[in-house]
């Protein structure tokens, strides 16, 4: 609580405004719309802020057992609009046409339904526009089509609840704050209803409507509303009421902007300005910046040329600021913050379309790196985090957020993006700024080592995760029974990441003229290669075990999770090609992509978050492990049926996961129904992929590019990339098939970077 809020039991008074509970004034309240309510929705983010609304653009009375609990605006993990319904004479408006292509912005075209004898069905056109940017705005367009004067009414109902995004996850909570209302000025004219007036003799100034709460921590949140253009008429409790008469082909407009306070400070790190049209204007704005140095990767088919775009769309969408700082967050609506694991792996996918995002992800992590031992949020010295979250319920130390580090895999997934992120830029100053951080990192994992030789996860915290590489659900690491598996775990991948890290840094190791820490690195990665195939090959399967259980016991199910070793090493030749031909059987590829879990498993549900279902990142990631190897064939066809499933998403945009059940013909994968769209790791697998077909091998320290033997796949003649950047040099470069023929040309060459075009 700041010093210049007082509080006595009846009222708050914080900088001249005076709250008081708000069951001590009864809100009038204006009644929800439940019949013929739209299930589907439309989702729009901009930094910290997003907004999820149905597709008519409204968040109809949405409460903690409401059909669609994600719907709302939320900023900071809280959400700062649970009700913002539009209706016309108490009803809902008939739907015409909605959409959330900018990914900022919404727009909706509906018109009335019949109203008694007054108003005839589709006589009103009604437009409204929604824009995000560190605030919400809304224009509503209101129109006469009929040949006579129409009189109706027109509503926006709005309030707020404030619940954590961990409660509408599903959290449960024995106690939460207080509601307050906003004391009207003594001027206000309010009925015995509790109708608000709006004065006559003021009928241009700026009606402000506020909702507020009081969180367990004393911290005060506010969500004003702003009335732009026509001011309302009055107010029944939080709904604002318009009485329009319309001449025939009269339009009239009308708007209002959200901004969000904590403790009389703007929630959103995102300064907001005053009308939609400067918000639209400076979110192009920011885009068009972000597009002009990114590469710009276009194919000669249309439809593949918009799931790129819809790619380069999200990724600008899903940067977040952090501080300072700007990296991509995971996910909306679950996941939109920082991430170790996630926003590493979108990094690592994204280094070809633009390095500085791995620079940023590398940088902030390296901030949060952990110092000390806390089993509460599983810190412990050099540990990467796993998520940071600023709600209600972090602030309170409910749950262990601030941030939390309970992940087995960020920390190995850290070197790895730190030796990658080199190889593409030769940035020698952020390498030795972080020298450090690679050090404490290195220093954490050997730590861990020394036990077994293995790096595993345990749950210390009691709100923390019980399962902490990427398949994080609890009921995902089974054996072959279907049996659930007693920890500590230790995840086959996880290894693969702890063996390409050592060998990846020893290398730097060995460049800095650190030849004792790059001899104990390589040393340490040939050890850990052999006990690994030794413990963790299943003879009897000729495959990789998902995990070792605490017993050092193989947890033998058929996975997804070997697929991640394909491409680091890790593998003897033997076994490495043993488990690329066992992923490609029916059981795991499903005809859209490999499944988490064989659909021969006891446990196998293709519904399952990760004992069933298709990941795109996962997809990808197996797919550059299958080009490694050579298998291309094997590789282009996991791309396509990826690609397939994506052209046939709302907006061409791949989502978190979809469910396991099997291609059939032409109709559209089955969608996972909870999924994150967009999503980061989905949408950079698009980018991975191509990498995948064209093989780029960066060598910026020793100014080289290598292109290893490109593959188009059959529904791709051609592919350019424009604005490539490889260390100092800008690259165009262009790919054409012929048959099953690749052929590149070095269009275009902006420094002396060595080119090599290996067949």
């Amino acid at each position: 609580m700041t010093p210049d809020t007082l509080m006595t039991p009846e009222k708050i008074v914080q900088d001249g405004q005076t709250f008081v509970p708000a069951d001590q004034i009864p809100i009038p309240e204006w009644p929800c719309v439940l019949s013929q309510r739209p299930q589907a929705s439309l989702t729009i983010k901009d930094d910290d802020l997003f907004l999820v609304t149905d597709t008519l653009g409204n968040i109809a009375g949405c409460s903690l057992n409401d059909v669609n609990p994600s719907m709302g605006m939320f900023c900071c993990d809280t959400r700062f609009l649970s009700r913002l319904e539009f209706q016309i004479e108490g009803q809902l408006p008939v739907l015409l046409s909605s959409t959330a292509d900018k990914g900022f912005s919404l727009s909706v075209l509906c018109t009335n339904p019949k109203i008694d004898d007054r108003l005839q069905a589709d006589t009103v056109g009604i437009r409204r526009e929604l824009v995000l940017n560190g605030a919400l705005f809304e224009e509503i367009e209101v129109s006469n089509y009929s040949t006579s004067t129409v009189s109706f009414e027109l509503s926006i109902s709005f309030d707020a609840d404030y619940v954590d995004l961990f409660e509408v996850r599903g959290f449960g909570r024995e106690n939460r704050g207080r509601l307050l209302r906003l004391v009207e000025p003594q001027s206000a004219q309010t009925s015995n209803d509790g109708v608000v007036s709006v004065q006559e003799d003021e009928p241009r100034k700026e009606q402000i409507l506020t909702l507020a709460y009081q969180g367990l921590d004393n911290l005060i949140m506010e969500s004003r509303i702003h009335f732009q253009h026509r001011q309302p008429d009055y107010f029944k409790g939080y709904t604002a009421v318009w009485q329009l008469e319309l001449a025939t082909h009269e339009t009239q407009k009308m708007g209002y902007r959200v901004n969000m306070f904590t403790n009389n400070q703007p929630t959103s790190i995102v300064s907001a300005p005053v009308t939609l049209v400067q918000a639209r204007s400076a979110e192009m704005m920011e885009e068009q910046n972000w597009v002009q140095k990114i590469t710009k990767i276009r194919a000669d088919k249309g439809t593949f040329n918009r799931v790129i775009e819809r790619g380069e769309q999200d990724m600008y969408l899903l940067r977040q600021s952090f501080g300072k700082s700007k990296t991509v967050s995971a996910g909306v609506p679950w996941f939109s913050t920082l991430f170790g694991r996630d926003s590493l792996i979108t990094a690592y996918q994204t280094l070809m379309l633009n390095p500085e995002i791995a620079k940023e992800t590398l940088t902030l992590l390296a901030r949060y790196q952990g110092k000390v031992d806390d089993d509460w949020r599983e810190e412990e010295p050099g540990k990467i985090l796993h998520e940071l979250r600023f709600g209600e319920l972090a602030r309170t130390q409910e749950i262990p957020h601030t941030p939390y580090y309970g992940t087995v895999d960020a920390t190995p997934l850290w070197l790895m993006l730190y030796a990658e992120y080199f190889a593409w830029t030769h940035d020698s100053e952020t390498l030795e700024q972080l020298w450090s951080n690679a050090l404490a990192a290195m220093d954490w994992i050997d730590r861990n080592l020394k036990e077994t030789g293995f790096l595993s996860y345990f749950r210390k915290s009691k709100r923390g995760l019980v399962n902490q590489g990427w398949k994080d659900s609890g009921d995902c690491i089974v054996d072959r029974k279907g049996e659930l598996a007693n920890g500590p775990i230790t995840l086959c991948e996880v290894q693969a990441y702890v063996y390409s890290a050592k060998m990846r840094l020893a290398e730097i190791a060995r460049m800095k003229k650190r030849l004792d820490l790059a001899d104990r690195w390589q040393e340490d990665a040939r050890n850990l290669k052999v006990i690994f195939n030794r413990h963790f090959w299943i003879e009897d399967q000729d495959f990789c075990a998902l995990s070792l259980d605490g017993d050092g016991r193989q947890v033998d199910s058929i996975t997804s999770n070997p697929g991640h070793c394909l491409q680091l090493g890790i593998f003897t030749p033997e076994n490495a090609y043993s488990v690329a031909e066992r992923l490609r059987a029916p059981d795991m590829f499903n005809g859209w992509g490999i499944r988490t879990l064989s659909s021969l498993s006891p446990a196998y549900n293709p519904m399952g978050y990760h004992i069933g279902s298709v990941w795109p990142h996962d997809n990808a990631i197996i797919a550059m492990g299958l080009r490694s190897l050579g298998l291309v064939d094997q590789a282009l066809e996991i791309f396509q049926g990826l690609i397939d499933m994506t052209t046939m998403q709302p907006y061409q945009r791949p989502p978190e996961l979809f469910c396991g059940y099997e291609r059939n013909g032409d109709e559209a994968p089955v969608r996972y129904p909870v999924a994150c769209t967009p999503q980061a790791w989905a949408t950079g697998s698009i980018f991975q992929l191509l990498q995948m077909m064209v093989n780029l091998v960066p060598d910026a320290p020793n100014n080289c590019l290598r292109i290893i033997d490109p593959a188009l796949p059959e529904s791709i003649n051609s592919l350019s990339f424009h604005n490539l950047r490889v260390g100092a040099t800008i690259l165009d470069l262009e790919f054409e098939r012929s048959g099953s023929t690749t052929a590149c040309r070095v269009a275009k060459k902006r420094g002396n970077l060595r080119v090599v075009i290996e067949a």
